[in-house]
């Protein structure tokens, strides 16, 4: 029977498009196999986000040509939007997909290979993955995004909850939902969809345990969407926000309209309101014209916030970018801060990992090996447990035991 292997490069929207591609070739008879390199069609779902993603994806692709030469190479995401005719001409391709023309992905390889019997699928990953939203109406100086995905466009609030119906049925107790521009869901609906309504059609949804978010834009964080998201019990009390710097001056030559005193009033509210929260952000250390005061400012605010954890990004420049013509800073300089905000953040996330310890939370079981199980807890944080008898995909109660840097240990507690 024929197989097939999928590798998403980059953001959480590629992940959920993996992973609607994934249940419907298995549906229609093509064998999922997670080893990219003894698979007879591996799909790309590639990523042109910085320099290095750029790198990983081409690189990808010569070790399948390399290892696996017979395989069926299906190219498309961000990397394939910019870079086609340097797939065409340089890797052994055998089709390149334009991110307008994913939806249609799953239909062209089964036509491709005369499937079209639907039959069972198994679970291809532990939690069930929605794209709710993609492209992004925004012009941030430094972001290319815009530029591959185009503007914001949502689906269809009905189409979301009939397939977040179909996940449960699945047996999946927890669905993420994920966009390019999460908040701007329901905008190119006026009076049709938002994001606060969406979550309350979810939350009626029996028998679904938890609908986690991916990341949010704080300029859109209103008060009736701050509200909803701390109010529905099922929306998991993790909140990852792209705050990209933390100073003032840097944000606005990003184009982000938006101020670090805004920053600070949202993490509060949202520390106040979920006091186990994980709050995570995404940063940008070595954009254009960081002087030592502006990564300093950055520091302090990130070390003085309700922040959990962060995910630092040096500063890539995207040809056809504002900020790539720019004077740029030094590269070993943006490494040290870099490296230097990141220690900062395992140190935040082992902190505030140290003031579970006692509680009992709920998870869900995400892997099992060899007589142990890791445990997502609601609020993201992973916990190794012993002698688990629940499933995969099952919901758990965890008390927290023990913690360590990069760890975190606990016991199933039953009843």
């Amino acid at each position: 029977m024929t197989s097939f292997a999928i590798q998403s490069f980059g953001c959480r929207v590629n992940q959920a498009e993996a992973f609607a591609w994934a249940d419907m070739l298995q549906k229609h008879g093509l064998v999922y196999r997670p080893d990219c390199l003894h698979s007879d069609i591996v799909l790309v779902n590639s990523c042109t986000l910085t320099r290095r993603a750029d790198r990983d994806v081409r690189h990808f692709l010569n070790k399948i040509a390399r290892i696996n030469p017979e395989a069926r190479v299906v190219v498309t995401g961000c990397y394939a939007e910019r870079f086609s005719r340097d797939l065409q001409d340089q890797h052994r391709v055998w089709k390149i997909v334009r991110n307008a023309e994913k939806d249609d992905l799953p239909k062209r390889i089964l036509a491709s290979t005369g499937r079209g019997m639907e039959t069972e699928s198994i679970p291809f990953r532990s939690r069930a993955l929605i794209k709710i939203q993609d492209g992004c109406d925004f012009q941030c100086t430094f972001c290319i995004i815009p530029h591959v995905r185009g503007k914001s466009v949502s689906v269809p609030e009905k189409t979301i909850v009939q397939q977040a119906q179909a996940y449960v049925e699945q047996g999946y107790r927890e669905v993420v939902l994920t966009g390019i521009h999460l908040c701007s869901y329901g905008n190119d609906r006026p009076g049709q969809d938002s994001l606060a309504g969406l979550l309350m059609r979810l939350e009626k949804i029996k028998g679904l345990g938890w609908i986690r978010l991916s990341s949010l834009d704080p300029r859109m964080l209103n008060i009736k969407l701050r509200d909803t998201l701390t109010r529905i019990p099922i929306v998991c009390p993790h909140f990852h926000l792209s705050l990209q710097h933390g100073c003032d001056g840097v944000i606005q030559r990003m184009g982000r309209k938006v101020k670090v005193a805004d920053y600070r009033a949202i993490l509060g509210e949202l520390r106040r309101k979920k006091p186990y929260a994980a709050l995570g952000a995404d940063l940008i250390v070595g954009f254009p014209g960081e002087t030592e005061r502006d990564y300093e400012a950055m520091f302090g605010f990130l070390e003085e916030s309700p922040l959990t954890y962060f995910h630092v990004f040096s500063y890539s420049p995207r040809p056809g970018t504002p900020a790539s013509g720019w004077e740029q800073v030094d590269g070993k300089l943006k490494k040290k801060r870099a490296a230097q905000l990141r220690t900062l953040s395992r140190k935040k996330n082992a902190d505030f990992r140290r003031e579970l310890v006692g509680d009992i939370h709920e998870g869900i079981v995400i892997r099992k090996r060899e007589g142990t199980a890791q445990i997502l807890l609601s609020n993201y944080v992973p916990v190794q447990v012993s002698r688990c008898k629940a499933p995969e995909r099952e919901l758990v109660r965890v008390r927290i035991t023990n913690v360590g840097e990069n760890q975190t240990w606990g016991q199933i507690v039953h009843g």
